[in-house]
């Protein structure tokens, strides 16, 4: 799978996110196989390149042209909660689909 997080400036709070997605997603034992951090404006342009986008609740509505697009975006409550990742990437059908 190849993986996007994307937040507000790209730096900490993205590399935070980033390392909970890749516990979360090696706990589904779901491979991965690129995973990027980005800021929200690099994030919007290159969301298509990637199957799967994770960003924080507040910034969902940015990413609808990726998913009219086929990509699928998931929304975080807490960037930090790696159960809370997995528990959403579960409840995205196209993902269960696909690993599941």
């Amino acid at each position: 799978m190849n993986v996007l997080v994307s937040c507000a400036n790209g730096a900490g709070t993205s590399l935070m996110m980033k390392r909970s997605v890749e516990k979360a997603l090696k706990s589904l034992n779901i491979p991965i196989n690129r995973i990027h951090h980005c800021s929200i404006s690099e994030g919007k342009s290159a969301a298509g390149q990637y199957d799967v986008v994770f960003v924080p609740l507040n910034f969902m509505q940015m990413f609808e042209l990726a998913k009219k697009k086929g990509t699928t975006v998931v929304g975080v409550r807490n960037v930090m909660n790696a159960k809370e990742i997995a528990d959403r990437v579960m409840s995205e059908t196209d993902l269960q689909t696909r690993f599941g």
